[in-house]
């Protein structure tokens, strides 16, 4: 018999409401241990309209927790204040840090993973019929029919924190404070629509045992240095898994490690970690990681990895 749900303890923030989401503490079967499951937290209390383009919500989950795979049919926007977060959906997986956000489109079914404890804030966008992005014209829309991890500018920062998270279903919002929350959703769809999209994205296989692969790679890049080494895991050769990776993925497995390595690297840097000591932890030198990282994104590792969180400080909660 699982264990009745049980409240996650919020910690209290002047001037936002929490609400506690129930977990699931025994994982569902197949799902690895040590993980902590919710629902999808009450989408179905901030649903976007015309008169109120974009609805904020604000949770705090503790590192370990997986929001459960779900889908609405608006777009999101999933920025955490503090701490790392993975987004997974069918094809691939997001390691979206504070200084960064994620679009998902409307209708695509995603699960969030807390790497580390983390103030979740949650953006919903009405999309009218036909229409996808945050208020963009028609020819620059199919840039946002998939997944974008975007830089998070300082003023996006500011306008997310004042954006209003009472759910549906309480008191009537005020004529002025509606008034108030449309003018910042009208700030927040134009910042969003100049942000720089950054290439964080990891692709996934639908092949099973390439799929258990890839996600051995993922909880740990630097396991195994060779592919032969990670193909004994899945049952097949490594001439087998390399043909894998080039018809399911489009790259060999070297390149797509290289994606690995560079999301990871972002979660460490979130964590404040030195540039010397993240090459290290990934296997590299300095000279050779920074190569690397100049390489594959063409940028410095310090402009790629920019530390700075969401709140512009030097990291950990916010303030109270």
């Amino acid at each position: 018999m699982p264990n009745p749900p049980t409240e996650l303890a919020v910690p209290a923030e002047p001037g936002v409401e929490h609400f506690a989401a129930p977990v699931v503490p025994r994982a569902p079967a197949g799902k690895p241990r040590g993980m902590s499951y919710v629902d999808s937290l009450t989408p179905e209390l901030f649903v976007p309209t015309a008169a109120r383009p974009v609805r904020a919500k604000l949770r705090w989950l503790a590192a370990d927790t997986q929001v459960m795979p779900h889908s609405h049919p608006w777009a999101q926007v999933a920025i955490s204040t503090t701490g790392v977060i993975r987004l997974t959906v069918n094809h691939g997986t997001y390691i979206v840090p504070p200084s960064r956000a994620l679009w998902i489109p409307p209708g695509v079914e995603h699960a969030v993973t807390m790497v580390e404890d983390a103030d979740l804030r949650t953006l919903y966008f009405h999309q009218p019929r036909g229409r996808c992005g945050p208020g963009v014209p028609r020819d620059q829309e199919d840039a946002w029919r998939q997944c974008r991890v975007l830089e998070v500018s300082d003023l996006l920062r500011a306008l997310v924190r004042e954006m209003p998270t009472a759910p549906d279903g309480g008191p009537a919002i005020s004529p002025a404070d509606l008034r108030r929350e449309q003018h910042l959703s009208a700030l927040v769809r134009g910042e969003l629509a100049r942000a720089a999209a950054v290439k964080l994205g990891v692709d996934l296989p639908q092949d099973k045992r390439l799929r258990h692969l890839c996600e051995a790679v993922l909880a740990d890049p630097t396991r195994h240095d060779t592919l032969a080494d990670w193909a004994q895991d899945t049952g097949a050769s490594p001439r087998t898994v390399a043909r894998l990776f080039r018809s399911e993925l489009g790259s060999t497995f070297t390149q797509w490690r290289q994606q690995v390595i560079l999301a990871k690297a972002v979660s460490l840097a979130a964590g404040r970690m030195p540039m010397g000591q993240i090459a290290a932890e990934l296997g590299y030198s300095a000279s050779a990681f920074s190569a690397m990282v100049r390489k594959s994104v063409g940028q410095p590792p310090g402009r790629f990895l920019g530390q700075q969180d969401f709140n512009g400080s030097a990291g950990g909660r916010p303030a109270a």
